[in-house]
């Protein structure tokens, strides 16, 4: 394990920041839409540690499944742990915990847990195959890890869109700007092989919303995202758009959402890889 003076250190930004139309997507999110992958591979004994918990609805999803296990929810910002917390205690879940933790130097020992669980993660941090290597360390032998994450250049929508070009367009360069990788969905598997990860399955999954209220929501949280959350700032402090490009941006997802014939998927990459006993 790397001595307090070794360890390495998040060095990327992490573009969303937890504005509230960041925290409208990530509360919606559950095991179930989020984590399908992994579940049939629970067990109620296990020991899981979910990295960048957020607010902490997959992470108590996850502790409901293990009733006889425990959950140690880990997140790179202080701040939003106490939501975290809330979540797990208005469920009446005893069996989780949370902390501050940098996924490139993880404070737990060698061999510490059944499931070692990312979403949406790689894609923000500096270093993902370090990352992958500290989630390997953590994990026991025969135990598993288990990553999800986006890829924005894969994401597609109907009816086409001039301003929803735009607005992937300027996603990506911001979030490259800030040491990230957006289209980590379809690099996951490669930075698993890399990171000295065997028996890995490679699947993918989608989110997708066309109905009105599906429709009305996703929009309305990337509109309000692009104008007034951290993106937006790193958007404007960067160079990368200024503040008119920005409500254009916004006002197509509005128009977007109105289409009744309107239809969004998001595709994600992930991976299961279990630890060589």
């Amino acid at each position: 394990m790397p001595t307090p003076q070794e360890k390495p250190r998040e060095t990327a930004v992490y573009t969303h920041g937890h504005h509230e139309s960041v925290l409208r997507s990530h509360t919606w999110r559950t095991a179930a839409n989020s984590a399908a992958y992994l579940l049939g591979s629970l067990k109620p004994h296990m020991k899981i540690l979910d990295i960048g918990c957020g607010p902490g609805t997959i992470t108590a999803d996850l502790a409901a499944l293990v009733p006889d296990g425990h959950v140690t929810g880990v997140d790179h910002a202080p701040g939003i742990l106490d939501q975290a917390r809330a979540t797990a205690a208005g469920r009446g879940l005893t069996n989780v915990d949370f902390a501050v933790a940098d996924v490139h130097a993880l404070d737990f020992p060698d061999d510490t847990f059944c499931v070692v669980h990312a979403h949406q993660v790689l894609q923000h941090v500096g270093d993902p195959v370090r990352a992958l290597r500290e989630m390997l360390r953590v994990t026991k032998p025969g135990g598993y890890i288990a990553v999800r994450d986006s890829d924005y250049a894969a994401m597609t929508w109907y009816p086409a869109s001039a301003g929803l070009d735009d607005w992937l367009d300027l996603y990506r360069r911001v979030a490259r700007a800030n040491g990230g990788e957006p289209d980590a969905g379809r690099r996951l598997k490669s930075w698993a092989l890399r990171a000295g990860l065997t028996d890995i399955t490679a699947s993918s999954g989608t989110w997708t919303y066309s109905t009105a209220e599906e429709r009305e929501w996703w929009s309305g949280l990337w509109a309000d995202r692009t104008v007034a959350s951290a993106y937006a700032r790193r958007a404007t402090e960067g160079g990368h758009a200024d503040a008119e490009q920005l409500r254009a941006v916004a006002e197509a997802w509005r128009e977007w959402g109105k289409q009744d014939d309107g239809w969004f998927c998001v595709l994600h990459g992930e991976i299961l890889c279990r630890k060589r006993a």
